[in-house]
């Protein structure tokens, strides 16, 4: 993959990219910063306890490692040559599902502790168990760096997801959860179809489909 557009306002090209290994300390970032206030994780890595931010991010650079190692889509945008989004997806042969590496567990359990390990794993199990698709990916992460929000990056990210799918012919479409109205609203606006709430814990949220272009051909 490397999609590239040109930002109108600045001439600057906008680029889509796998990221490599020296993108992953970024890419953590990012996302910690987009997911320190998701009511899900505040729940699993009990948000109101003193090292809250500090599990949060273990847990964040673990998943990471998951990724990389089992080798699934991690997709960077960038804006010039800083990145201003990352997506991370699980892919539709089940490299990383519910069910995770012994060592990624072990490692989870020494920075999460067991308690917020085994609430991530039953998280990932209720969310895919409920998708309505044998083969699919899970859009499990997606980050836009809070100074380049509401300008359009979001969209250009999600057309990168949408280019990991064209080249998995076998996968049937994407799946995500939304936690709040916010993401609903923008997942529908990239044509994610919301398919039913799932509770997650004391957490409620939408399960939203995009289905690959030739669904019904």
């Amino acid at each position: 993959m490397n999609d590239t557009a040109t930002a109108a306002d600045t001439n600057v090209e906008i680029r889509a990219t796998y990221l490599a290994a020296e993108d992953m300390k970024l890419a953590a970032s990012l996302l910690y910063q987009a997911y320190h206030d998701d009511p899900v994780f505040l729940e699993i890595f009990n948000g109101d306890k003193e090292d809250y931010e500090q599990r949060l991010r273990a847990s964040i650079r673990e998943e990471l490692g998951v990724f990389w190692q089992a080798k699934q889509p991690m997709v960077g945008l960038y804006l010039g040559e800083a990145m201003v989004g990352v997506a991370c997806l699980n892919g539709p042969d089940d490299g990383v599902g519910f069910e995770r590496f012994w060592h990624w567990r072990l490692k989870m359990l020494l920075s999460a502790g067991y308690f917020s390990t085994k609430q991530m794993m039953e998280k990932e199990r209720i969310i895919m168990s409920a998708v309505p698709l044998k083969k699919f990916h899970m859009l499990s992460f997606i980050a836009i760096h809070p100074l380049h929000q509401h300008h359009g990056f979001g969209h250009y990210l999600m057309a990168a997801v949408n280019t990991v799918l064209e080249e998995h012919p076998d996968s049937e479409g994407v799946a995500v959860y939304a936690t709040n109205d916010k993401y609903r609203e923008f997942f529908k606006d990239v044509d994610y179809e919301y398919i039913e709430e799932v509770q997650v814990g004391k957490v409620s949220g939408a399960l939203m489909l995009h289905y690959r272009g030739d669904k019904n051909d």
